[in-house]
């Protein structure tokens, strides 16, 4: 391998002869000693292309993320691009990256290749930037500056980890690709570029997991909107106002709030920050999410096409969910003990996925007691009734934060294996996503081949 590359290397360099070649500088300081922006695009550009890994050296450091480990240009180092066809080289000098082309590509080549580079370093920029999770604070008096704090956003959950039928999980990745690409459409239309979900199913199914890996996905920082700290429509629309483009806006236990009249916030004043005139000026390149326990008994003219686009419905596992979850909290694809799960489910009974992965969760050094955990649970605490008290809550305990759920639950562990459903903090809900039933807008579920 060694002569191989010794003699390519001697050919490129002997053609070379033949061709003549142009330069071009990017310096890292304009003329005023500015940081000049075309550097940093080139250099972002650059460190993200397979030949830094394929070059004969390069400089290693380690990222912010645990155990990332980052590959950066080192100086005098020399990358090769190709670009419609065209051999271009960067040389990176001491504060200065040089471009060499052909004199013979430069006039087909140089524009487009700069445009190229502009929109890729864009779109890596964009996708390095840490996330933010905002939450809306009470405010005072006339004082509504300052409503949101924010601390990093931080959520490992992503469409890669949530328990989703491939099917729908595409689904939705899919519908998501084609908003983030549609704003000269939606343009065209004359209509907001907004994307606005529906999530709706008991306690402990996942909808905050999968809002989190929603924005992950998307990239996006999320505003989490406790309507119990809104004092009326007016301070509603304000919190919209100083939000964000490029945000994931989040009213989650909307039909409790709608049922309970437990804020000072108005069925019009929440139809307008759904789609009034105030929304249509500012919710350019946003996704709007709202989570529900039930739909059955809330107003109509709130689910409405428009105003809500996507329905997705989450509920109790399945045996097809149980073997998912099996899978990724214990590695099990198979197991003796399958056929008696598969029984039960079949007799009616059922929990949620985050009642049976924080068992799996606890038994998780031995898949055999995890199992008999769940068969115990589901014989006495899931035949007939659906759900533990897990992750239900009483009203005064207010709106989920996006970070996790709390929640109590009791239940009994025996010597067989069978341990008490703890009570958990932070919700990593590994989700299936499913509906039962169709809805006027776009109804993401199993059975439906095919979404408006």
């Amino acid at each position: 391998t060694g002569l191989i590359f010794t003699v390519k290397k001697k050919w490129r360099l002997f053609e070379d002869c033949f061709h003549v070649y142009q330069l071009f500088k990017v310096p890292k300081f304009n003329e005023s000693m500015q940081r000049n922006q075309l550097y940093h695009k080139v250099f972002v550009y650059l460190n993200s292309l397979t030949s830094v890994e394929d070059s004969d050296f390069t400089n290693l450091f380690t990222g912010k993320k645990p155990n990332e480990i980052l590959l950066r240009l080192d100086p005098n180092q020399i990358i090769e691009d190709d670009f419609l066809g065209a051999k271009i080289l960067w040389i990176n000098e001491d504060n200065n990256l040089v471009l060499k082309i052909r004199k013979a590509d430069k006039r087909r080549v140089l524009r487009p290749y700069l445009q190229h580079i502009h929109s890729i370093s864009d779109d890596l920029d964009e996708k390095k930037r840490d996330l933010k999770l905002y939450v809306n604070v009470v405010g005072h008096g006339d004082d509504h500056k300052g409503r949101w704090r924010c601390v990093p956003f931080t959520h490992p959950s992503t469409f890669e980890t949530i328990a989703m039928e491939s099917d729908l999980k595409n689904k939705v990745k899919s519908d998501l690709e084609s908003f983030l690409k549609a704003k000269q459409y939606y343009h065209r239309l004359g209509r907001v570029w907004k994307r606005s979900y529906l999530l709706y199913g008991p306690s402990g199914t996942g909808k905050s997991s999968f809002i989190a890996a929603l924005a992950n996905f998307l990239s996006y920082d999320v505003y989490d909107i406790d309507l119990s700290k809104v004092s009326d429509d007016s301070d509603l629309k304000l919190l919209l106002l100083q939000s964000t483009a490029k945000s994931v806006i989040v009213i989650e236990d909307l039909d409790r709030y709608l049922s309970e009249k437990s804020t000072a916030v108005s069925l019009s004043g929440i139809l307008n920050f759904m789609d009034g005139m105030l929304t249509s000026s500012c919710s350019e390149e946003r996704v709007m999410v709202f989570t529900m326990n039930g739909k059955d008994h809330v107003d109509q003219a709130v689910l409405r096409p428009g105003r809500i686009d996507v329905h997705i419905h989450f509920p109790l596992c399945d045996f097809t969910a149980f073997k998912t979850l099996a899978n990724s909290y214990l590695g099990l694809k198979d197991h003796k003990l399958f056929p008696q799960v598969e029984e039960i489910f079949q007799n009616g009974s059922s929990l949620s996925p985050a009642e049976i992965g924080e068992l799996m969760i606890a038994n998780r050094n031995s898949p055999s007691r995890a199992l008999k955990s769940v068969i115990h649970a589901l014989q006495t605490d899931g035949d007939g009734r659906g759900a533990l008290n897990i992750g239900r809550r009483s009203t005064e305990n207010g709106p989920r934060k996006l970070s996790g759920e709390m929640g109590e639950g009791s239940g009994v562990f025996g010597k067989e294996g069978a341990n008490a459903v703890k009570e958990f903090k932070k919700l990593y809900g590994l989700l299936r996503v499913k509906s039962s039933r169709k809805s006027q807008s776009f109804d993401l579920n199993g059975d439906q081949k095919e979404g408006g």
